[in-house]
């Protein structure tokens, strides 16, 4: 990969997560979809964000095979 292009895609890459960081607060359902995994026992809580991360991986997957694909 030449230099050039891996420089834009770094940059990009990191505009997406700006933005993601920005804007986080206001996506209030990702991390509170149905089969994540809550337990709250006295002070501790313990969390399985499990069908969130699947969500994540398969938006990321699609989006770097659109991306890479040859």
């Amino acid at each position: 990969m030449q230099l050039g292009k891996m420089l834009i895609f770094a940059g990009i890459c990191l505009i997406a997560a700006g933005v993601f960081f920005y804007f986080g607060g206001r996506l209030s359902f990702l991390g509170r979809l149905p089969g994540d995994i809550h337990f709250t026992k006295g002070n501790t809580d313990v969390y399985f964000p499990i069908v969130t991360c699947a969500v994540i991986s398969v938006v990321a997957t699609i989006l770097l095979n659109l991306f890479f694909r040859r």
